[in-house]
């Protein structure tokens, strides 16, 4: 089952797995009075409906190859682009907890998931207050070199091995251990997605492995 969530400025996002691609913009087609143009660029494959629906999906792991603009339907190069076989590297960080792993085919090969404590914010005032947030400030701090150190273990030894490094979580922890020059290497295979994931687990991990290699179509009504 595809994935679906609202796009930012209407319409729906759907996460399709590269091996029914070629099912779901048939089915694109049944749905939208067949198909009068597609748009193939390096990172985008636009699609339009003869009812004026549009289908664009973002290229997984770009650029694609064999660029243009064809009449009907022509979603061959991208078919195949995404069924390509690579590895790929994951990096799910939350405040307070992390995975971080190597998945090959949607599978995950190696990993390592941890969780520290990091305490919510207080609703206390003065001295207490300061107090606290000294602390939880190093419980993150404690929490992101973990994450640091873990990431380094599982894919800053395995570069040579990635296509590419897939992230997750929040954007500002992410920010924070990108500031970590440790780390460069592995930040500059990240792809532009950023996944939307809960607190990173072992099943989180397992589920943002299979939905690495999915293609993201945003469709808007015509």
């Amino acid at each position: 089952m595809a994935k679906v969530r609202q796009a930012a400025g209407g319409g729906r996002v759907v996460e399709v797995d590269p091996r029914r691609l070629a099912g779901w913009f048939d089915r694109f087609a049944t749905r939208n009075d067949g198909v009068t143009a597609t748009t193939l660029a390096a990172e985008t494959v636009r699609v339009t409906g003869g009812n004026g629906t549009t289908a664009t999906a973002a290229v997984p792991f770009p650029p694609l190859a064999g660029t243009g603009e064809h009449d009907g339907l022509v979603v061959g190069p991208l078919i195949e682009h995404a069924g390509v076989p690579r590895t790929v590297g994951l990096l799910l960080v939350r405040l307070g907890g992390h995975s971080v792993g190597l998945a090959r085919d949607g599978a995950v090969l190696v990993s390592r998931t941890d969780r520290r404590l990091v305490h919510g914010r207080s609703a206390a005032g003065g001295w207490s207050q300061q107090r606290f947030a000294r602390r939880r400030e190093g419980q993150a701090r404690q929490a992101l070199r973990a994450a640091a150190e873990d990431a380094l273990a599982v894919l800053g030894s395995r570069l040579s091995e990635l296509d590419a490094v897939v992230l997750g979580g929040d954007r500002r922890a992410l920010d924070e251990l990108r500031a970590d020059r440790r780390l460069e290497p592995v930040f500059a295979l990240a792809v532009s997605r950023v996944l939307d994931i809960p607190e990173p687990r072992r099943t989180v991990l397992d589920d943002a492995a299979e939905r690495a290699f999915a293609v993201e179509i945003t469709v808007r009504d015509g």
